[in-house]
């Protein structure tokens, strides 16, 4: 297999809306079925053959570390790099700090963001474009969706906010880049990160602008295959589920070997 591909992962966040859980441990560190989020991403983009992480640490980074030091991957080469402005600032601003690693091929993941490898795999293998976001659909959509809306493969819009009549799909919050729309997004970020309101913006606004601006993004859809967020208690529940399934296959799939 040949490796291609660096992944920034946003795990700065400390993930107050699962307090007390999250006081002292950082939300990618929660235990899901015996491995924490983080492990769970590394070793689905090590089974896809990217072959480096860049993770974006802020809140109890020494935990991250130590974490780091016990999972054992097989040819994926993991580092970290600190954002000291975690706390006053959104994962737009995590991009900022991180821009001179976005240099095409690469991937942005959410910290948050629980799935199955075959989703990196579908990421990895859609069609050339400066900038592929991976998206969902369901039938309906809360107010905490990334909602998005696509003609065809092309994004249009991209944001929490879209009305209900231009909705057809989320994002999963897992991107990826060529050289040309890296180099995009990062003329993007130092753009938006000289206005007022730049350091409290989701990165994904970035590519909304990108997306209205007329550059060519986009979407790859991985309807069908699993995958979970977590930001509240009740997410959770759901991804701790998923997670024990995968553990429940992975040994009948040994077992069966």
């Amino acid at each position: 297999m040949t490796r291609s591909h660096r992944a920034i992962i946003l795990s700065a966040g400390q993930g107050s809306r699962l307090l007390p859980l999250t006081q002292q441990l950082p939300k990618c560190l929660i235990d899901l079925a015996g491995r924490s989020m983080l492990e769970w991403q590394l070793r689905a983009l090590d089974q896809m053959g990217v072959a480096e992480a860049v993770i974006v640490t802020g809140f109890h980074p020494e935990l991250v570390e130590a974490e780091l030091k016990r999972v054992v991957l097989t040819q994926l080469h993991v580092r970290t790099l600190y954002n000291p402005f975690y706390k006053l600032a959104d994962n737009l601003a995590s991009c900022w700090m991180v821009r001179a690693e976005l240099s095409g091929p690469c991937l942005i993941l959410n910290g948050d963001t629980l799935f199955e490898p075959a989703i990196a795999g579908r990421l990895l293998a859609a069609p050339s474009a400066p900038i592929t976001v991976t998206i969902d659909r369901k039938a309906d959509y809360d107010t905490d969706d990334m909602k998005v809306e696509t003609d065809g493969d092309r994004l249009r819009a991209i944001g929490k906010a879209l009305t209900a009549d231009r909705v057809n799909g989320e994002s999963i919050g897992f991107l990826r880049f060529d050289a040309e729309g890296a180099a995009l997004f990062v003329a993007e970020l130092e753009r938006t990160m000289r206005t007022p309101e730049g350091p409290g913006l989701w990165y994904l606004s970035a590519i909304h602008r990108l997306a209205n601006a007329g550059a060519d993004v986009r979407v790859a859809s991985i309807e069908g295959l699993q995958w979970g967020e977590l930001d509240f208690p009740a997410d959770l529940v759901q991804v701790r589920a998923l997670a024990a399934t995968w553990n429940v296959e992975n040994q009948v799939a040994s077992a069966t070997a």
